[in-house]
């Protein structure tokens, strides 16, 4: 697999656009997906809005000035094309932010792709309960395993109020899953 300065280097280079962006979308495409799709707790959606984030990508591209890491770039575009959709589907559902998290429960428990066990459903819906951006700032720190200082970039934010909000996040996870047994 290519290092993304590599994948910059042949988007550059005349004629090579289109074979630079596959081989962008095939190095990333898997884990923004999962990426959006925790948060979003819906294939479907989460296939829609990888898409959206992709053609994205590719108009914003030629743009793309290197200030940062072109995984971060990447990670802050699906982030908030799934933090906007999340909040229009609450404003179009005129459902209350614990309502819509019933409603991701739920997609969560009839979702054909998730055959999580009782523990795993807890813990997955645990995290539904938090508020989108902190389930964000969860979901890049613990499961994509990112430093502080990556999702400060993909996030425009600073690295105390992102280890507060993980810690928060934290807290609140363990107090319902303790509050399982």
């Amino acid at each position: 697999m290519l290092e993304d300065k590599e994948i910059l280097e042949i988007y550059k280079q005349e004629g090579n656009r289109e074979y630079a962006f596959n081989l962008l979308v095939r190095k990333y495409s898997e884990r923004l997906y999962w990426h959006i799709r925790k948060l979003t707790c819906c294939h479907e959606d989460a296939n829609d809005l990888l898409q959206t984030t992709l053609v994205k990508v590719w108009k914003n591209l030629p743009e793309f000035r290197e200030e940062s890491k072109l995984y971060t770039w990447l990670y802050r575009i699906a982030t908030n094309e799934a933090l906007t959709f999340l909040k229009k589907k609450r404003i179009t559902s005129f459902l209350s932010l614990t309502d819509y998290n019933t409603v991701l429960e739920n997609k969560l428990q009839t979702d054909k792709y998730f055959s999580g066990d009782r523990l795993q459903t807890a813990f997955y819906k645990a995290i539904l309960k938090l508020p989108d951006k902190q389930r964000a700032v969860f979901n890049l720190r613990y499961f994509q395993e990112l430093k502080y200082e990556e999702i400060a970039q993909i996030l425009g934010t600073s690295v105390g109020a992102l280890k507060a909000s993980y810690h928060h996040a934290y807290k609140k996870i363990k107090q319902i899953l303790e509050e399982l047994d």
